[in-house]
């Protein structure tokens, strides 16, 4: 029989939120409460018999509450089959109590790390009766039903309600696979904690929020996103975001976050690419800007401001057939103009850290990495030519270098005056990369006199410099590097051109 009606409950929690209809349910139901310390001071506030887990075991809470269900009288009455004449026998032998029901919510270990408490804080914070009550409730499925969660008290109290108590075999099996995705989780945060500083070669990955995308890269794919997206963003408008759609946006977030604090600037990005870059005096002006520098490309793109985004500019964008928009806020009547097309998705970017680790999947196993934090500044330009760019050239350099560091390698930026002339993206040769980037530009009849040039790495040989000469360019970054530097060194020179390093190569494949 796979039905099994509870005669006895054992309830041990940190979070009481949604407790209260539970204890009453169980009460009504004729089911012997168990409990400790607080949850035991709060079922008895609520006017409800409870016996304290310390009459079952003759120990009382110790260790400052540290211990007080890790007893054989306790974990004899969850891990007892019921069907077995030996267990129930020694249950009968040392007047263990049966225990149908497990409830535990773990201590907030991911929260107090987050919250920036103490180490001792932290380490009071690793539960330890609680994680051991989940694991052993989960293990005897057969026979107990096991809530290790807040989140799930509303099934829980749906399932007992329906079954006047009972459960059934299909049901504790799905609340224990529910278990040991809480206590792996649990174990997955604590172990990461302790191996932030020590370097351990060893993986752990345990993202519990989880959604299913309509599809994945392609239609015949399937697709899965796995993280908290409400922490970072307020969806206020349009369609489910789609698998290729949040991987533009983690490039627009990535991207725009080197302008953070910069003056107004506007991104467009069309498969993980910028498009269009500007920084202006104002949104809308930088808006226009980024549109004019690949406006064939922005169709479809994804737009991303780092200021508020206000009617003027909401203006300009709604002639635009555009999949997301992003922002740190909108004006209220922005807002009313973008919702105009019923599917164009807005979003609302929330101040979270990111992640300073990237994962990805490679050949039978996983490549992971420190994210690319550098970020090129001033103090770090070594001029190399005799002839030194010029404060405003310098200023497009920084600018040309933060969006180099966000396109596909090989990859050359070309810009002017804090805009994006063009971009040479996910080349096998730099002076394939340059040519696309010259080529666009001239299309979109950009005037390259007095433009920049920024490389992800080095020159191998002087000929992209030659290249970027002939085509008006007077000032180059890159991170040099190469045995032949000295050849580009020489060409500028010889023609009059700046050229500064930095060190830093920026590959992103």
């Amino acid at each position: 029989m796979t039905a099994k009606k509870a005669s006895a409950a054992l309830i041990s929690v940190f979070h009481k939120d949604g407790l209260e209809p539970i204890v009453k349910k169980l009460d009504q139901l004729g089911v012997t409460l168990y409990s400790t310390g607080g949850t035991e001071t709060f079922i008895r506030d609520l006017g409800i018999d409870v016996v304290p887990v310390e009459d079952v075991t003759s120990y009382p809470s110790i260790l400052g509450g540290r211990v007080k269900t890790l007893h054989p009288k306790v974990f004899g009455g969850i891990l007892n089959r019921q069907d077995n004449e030996s267990d129930v026998a020694q249950m009968k032998e040392f007047d263990i109590p049966q225990l149908d029901i497990v409830i535990v919510d773990l201590y907030p270990f991911e929260k107090t790390v987050a919250s920036g408490a103490s180490e001792q804080d932290i380490i009071e914070k690793i539960d330890i009766g609680g994680i051991s009550l989940i694991r052993a409730a989960a293990k005897n499925f057969k026979d107990v039903l096991c809530v290790s969660s807040m989140e799930d008290y509303a099934e829980f109290l749906e399932i007992i309600s329906k079954g006047n108590g009972a459960t059934t075999l299909e049901e504790r099996k799905r609340f224990a696979a529910k278990a040991f995705n809480v206590s792996s989780h649990y174990d997955t945060a604590i172990f990461n904690y302790f191996n932030k500083d020590q370097e351990e070669a060893v993986l752990k990955i345990s993202e519990t929020k989880g959604q299913v995308l309509r599809y994945g890269e392609n239609p015949h794919q399937k697709g899965y996103f796995f993280g908290d997206f409400e922490a970072m963003f307020t969806k206020l408008h349009g369609k489910e975001l789609s698998y290729n759609n949040l991987l533009d946006v983690d490039a627009a977030v990535n991207l725009i976050g080197e302008f953070k604090n910069d003056d107004p600037t506007f991104a467009i990005l069309k498969h993980n690419n910028a498009c269009g870059l500007a920084t202006r005096s104002t949104i809308k002006q930088a808006y226009v800007d980024a549109l004019a520098g690949d406006p064939v490309s922005a169709f479809g793109g994804i737009l991303i401001s780092n200021v508020e985004i206000d009617k003027p500019t909401a203006e300009e964008i709604h002639d635009l057939f555009c999949e997301v928009v992003i922002a740190p806020s909108y004006s209220d009547e922005a807002l009313e103009i973008l919702k105009g097309k019923k599917n164009r998705i807005i979003l609302v970017q929330n101040e979270i850290q990111l992640p300073e680790t990237l994962v990805r999947t490679c050949l039978n196993g996983v490549l992971v990495q420190d994210k690319d934090s550098k970020t090129d500044a001033k103090e770090d330009l070594t001029p190399v030519t005799d002839k030194k760019p010029t404060a405003e050239e310098i200023e497009d350099l920084l600018f040309a270098s933060k969006l180099c560091k966000h396109t596909k390698s090989n990859t050359i930026v070309l810009a002017k005056n804090k805009q994006l002339c063009a971009s040479g993206t996910g080349q096998t040769s730099r002076v394939d990369a340059l040519n696309q980037a010259i080529h666009k530009a001239q299309s979109f009849n950009f005037d390259l006199n007095g433009a920049v040039m920024a490389s992800d790495a080095f020159f191998p040989f002087p000929d992209c410099v030659e290249i970027a000469d002939n085509a008006g360019i007077k000032s180059v970054i890159q991170p040099g590097g190469s045995i032949k530097d000295q050849l580009s060194i020489d060409y500028c020179n010889e023609n009059g051109m700046a050229m500064v390093m930095t060190g830093t190569r920026h590959f992103k494949h």
